[in-house]
Parts: C-alpha cells; structure tokens; sequence
C-alpha cells in the first residue's frame, strides 16, 4: 500500500511541478520576446490567427516551457518515488507529449517547430530528468563512506 501511494504522489506531483514550471515560462514569455504587434497571446482565436506572424525566436519560449516542465515533473516524480522511477517519468513525459500532440493540431505552428517539439521536448527530458535523480534506474547515488 506504501508503494502505491508514493507512486500516485509521485505522478499527482510530477504532473503538478512539471505544469507550474512550464506556465511560468509561458507567462514570462511575453515580456521577455515580445509577441507581434497586435497579437493578444491570451486569447487562442487571436493565436490561430497570428501565428503566420511569429518568427523562430518566438517559439523559444514554448519549447523551453515544453521541456524544462517535463524535466522537472519527472524530476519531481522520480525524488517522490522510491520504484518505477523510470516508467513513472516517462509517463510524465507521455503525459506532456498528448498536450503536446494535441496542441499541435489546435494551433497551426511551423512544422519544424512541432517536430522539434515532439521530438526533443517531451520523452528525452523526461529520461533526462529520472537520470539527473539518480539512484535506481539513474546515475549511481554518491555514497558517503
């Protein structure tokens, strides 16, 4: 029963960290990279029509949400944890990668771009998060002996 319960935490808190990190790079997007002139990024009609008008440097922020919210989901999860870090990081990834697809068939973005997204963003951070937890199925723990 422990177990289970540490892995529902485990996904409840990957999927809750993983989501914080990347809408608080979404949110710093804007003032960071301005969106074109008379582009309201709040407003998804308003981005569907647009979106002819983002250059690469706008989709920076999007991809850096996508990924560093995995990776810090399944960062998260894989601390919480104590078995299946692997397969529990993964499905953080997997997890972010249907939001991904989705979004990607709601919002007309470059081809490059939702390649670049699907490919990179989502399951090779997720891997990449579980390993930089280390321990068991990651980077051997550091002893103190």
């Amino acid at each position: 029963m422990y177990t289970v319960l540490r892995i529902v935490l485990a996904v409840i808190g990957g999927l809750l960290v993983g989501s914080m990190v990347n809408m608080g790079l979404i949110q710093l997007s804007a003032s960071v990279i301005p969106p074109p002139a008379g582009v309201d990024v709040t407003n998804m009609e308003s981005l569907k029509s647009s979106m002819h008008l983002f250059e690469a440097k706008h989709f920076l922020f999007p991809f850096l949400a996508h990924s560093l919210g995995t990776l810090a989901g399944a960062w998260f999860a894989a601390l919480i944890a104590k078995k299946y870090r692997l397969q529990i990081g993964l499905g953080i990834g997997g997890f972010f990668m249907l939001g991904g697809i989705i979004n990607a068939f709601i919002l007309p973005a470059p081809a490059w771009f939702i390649v670049l997204d699907l490919a990179l963003a989502y399951l090779p951070m997720a891997w990449l998060g579980v390993k930089l937890r280390g321990g068991k199925n990651g980077l051997p723990e550091i002893s103190s002996e």
